[in-house]
């Protein structure tokens, strides 16, 4: 039986790939990658001339069965676009597969987009929470955003370069003007790191902006913490109530988060 390999490919700086991931790469039987065409060019830069298969978000389920077949005969590599697979793409399901299929599972570990973002963003790494991709619309991502708010940890998203300045927006909407760092095209000629505060950074970001966007939030300050409004609450109230919870079991649930006293959250509810 094979070994399915998770294997991190360069975020942008070719000479990122580790000698390990080089072995590994031109040792297997199968290449399962994001995009073909991008991988077909990063093994030719390194003389490696292991057969490729597609696997996509679009084709995941149609090619699980296929990579399982091939690891009945042999190891199989996985890579995406860049970075390390499964996180914000679909390698997820395929190592559920191979795991409840038998295969064993390892890692190559490597560069990844967050990480680097993270370690150079000046802000606290202690602690943190990876949203993945933003939603693309504004309704959808002030959501996510509100429902993060009192987030203590450093928060880390990835936004497209299209959607930067409307994002900006919605963070300082629902976070406030917190402290950020927005990393842009890491480890390429053009690499470049802002760090700031939410505000100034929708002054820096104000005409079109190209490339691979990583964005880096202060989590919610103690002392505000505690400091929910009413529409806030009232929103986790009815998330919680329409998920069939009782308004007393809500307000406790509410309460928890909001830093509120459970009575008043229960009377705000009974107000609505």
């Amino acid at each position: 039986m094979g070994t399915l390999y998770i294997v991190a490919t360069p975020i942008g700086n070719l000479e990122d790939l580790s000698p390990r991931a080089i072995r590994v790469l031109g040792e297997v039987g199968l290449v399962a990658a994001e995009d073909t065409r991008r991988t077909k060019k990063l093994l030719s830069y390194f003389n490696i001339n292991t057969p490729l298969t597609s696997y996509f978000d679009h084709n995941k389920l149609k090619k699980i069965d296929t990579i399982l077949s091939a690891l009945s005969g042999d190891d199989v590599a996985v890579v995406s676009d860049s970075g390390m697979p499964t996180i914000s793409d679909p390698g997820y399901q395929l190592v559920v597969a191979a795991l409840e299929s038998g295969y064993e599972v390892r890692p190559i570990p490597g560069p990844s987009a967050l990480l680097a973002a993270l370690s150079v963003s000046g802000l606290p790494t202690d602690a943190f929470v990876y949203l993945g991709f933003l939603p693309r619309k504004s309704s959808e991502r002030q959501r996510m955003l509100a429902d993060n708010s009192a987030e203590e940890r450093t928060l880390v998203f990835f936004e497209s370069p299209h959607r930067l300045q409307d994002s900006l927006v919605d963070i300082e909407i629902e976070l406030g003007n917190r402290p950020i760092a927005v990393a842009r095209e890491l480890t390429k000629m053009h690499e470049e790191m802002f760090r700031g505060d939410v505000r100034s950074a929708q002054q820096y970001f104000n005409s079109s902006v190209r490339g691979e966007i990583t964005l880096v939030v202060g989590g919610c300050p103690k002392e505000l913490v505690a400091k929910w409004t009413n529409v806030q609450v009232l929103q986790s109230l009815e998330i919680a109530t329409r998920s069939g919870k009782t308004l007393s079991e809500a307000s406790k649930e509410v309460a928890k988060k909001s830093g509120w006293l459970r009575k008043d959250v229960y009377s705000l509810g009974l107000q609505d």
